[in-house]
Parts: structure tokens; C-alpha cells; sequence
């Protein structure tokens, strides 16, 4: 079985969206289903199939947060002991050796990465590149927009 590598906060996050897909759009989805069936003849609605379409995506995206959260590693960065290292979950300052730029990435799982937030998932070339390397290494990681060098600045637990 494969298991899916969550932070605490990430479960939070997915636990508080399965609700709101649940409990919040699902009932909304289903009135729109009936309000749209109270119009007449379902072949040629438009709002009837609009609906039934987004009931789908929402279906789908419950049984994907559902399966993922029950196949999930809950781990707690804070509890493991700073070494150092880049673990999963850890805050990983950087600096770009090329551009001369600081930047900061946590490592988190795929379901939980939000590169314009700083979290990136340690299935992404730069989150394999980081894994496991510590503080002072230079980095070079190849990724789609080319290679780039790092220097790891600090590792933090939060």
C-alpha cells in the first residue's frame, strides 16, 4: 500500500476542505440539481447538465481527499529531533548562488504544495534535491527552467 506523506498542518487544511466539500457544496449542488429538474425536459437544460457535471467534480475530489487521508503518514516535524538535515517537513532556507537571492521552501506532500506560498512537495526536483542534504551543502538541481545552484543557509523545524 502506498502512503502518502502528510504534515500536520496539511491534514488540518484537507480535513477542513473534505468538510467543506461535503457538507457545504454538496447539499448546495444537490439543490441546484433539483431547481434545475423543475425547469422541464433535462435534454436540452443547460443548468440541469451544468450541475450534474460540477456534482461529478465534486464527487471526485471527496474520494481523492477521502483515499489520501486514509492512506496518510501524519509527520510532525516538530517532534524529530534539528539535525540539520532536510527532512520532509522541515523549512529550508536557501540562497540562489546565480541570481544571489534568498528564498525559503517547506517540504510538504503533493496535495498540500503551494509553490507561490513557499511549500513545495518533496516529489518536485527541487524538493528530491534538498531531501536529505544539510546545512552549508551547495545544491545543484536541475529543473524544466534549467539548472540551479543552492547554498542551504538553515534547516528549521516549524
Amino acid at each position: 500500500m502506498i502512503t502518502n506523506p502528510l504534515t500536520v498542518q496539511g491534514e488540518k487544511v484537507l480535513r477542513e476542505r473534505l468538510a467543506d466539500l461535503k457538507f457545504v457544496q454538496r447539499p448546495q449542488i444537490s439543490e441546484a440539481i433539483a431547481e434545475a429538474r423543475a425547469h422541464g425536459d433535462l435534454k436540452e437544460n443547460a443548468e440541469y447538465h451544468a450541475a450534474r457535471e460540477q456534482q461529478g467534480l465534486i464527487e471526485a475530489k471527496i474520494k481523492e481527499i477521502e483515499s489520501t487521508l486514509s492512506n496518510a503518514t501524519i509527520i510532525d516535524v516538530k517532534e524529530l529531533p534539528q539535525t540539520g538535515r532536510v527532512v520532509f517537513g522541515s523549512t529550508v532556507k536557501l540562497f540562489n548562488l546565480e541570481t544571489e537571492n534568498p528564498i525559503s521552501y517547506k517540504i510538504v506532500g503533493s496535495l498540500e504544495s503551494d509553490p507561490a506560498q513557499g511549500s513545495i512537495s518533496f516529489d518536485t526536483p527541487i524538493g528530491k534535491g534538498l531531501i536529505g542534504k544539510s546545512i552549508g551543502d551547495e545544491v545543484t538541481i536541475e529543473t524544466p527552467a534549467g539548472s540551479e545552484t543552492f547554498e542551504i543557509e538553515d534547516v528549521l523545524h516549524i
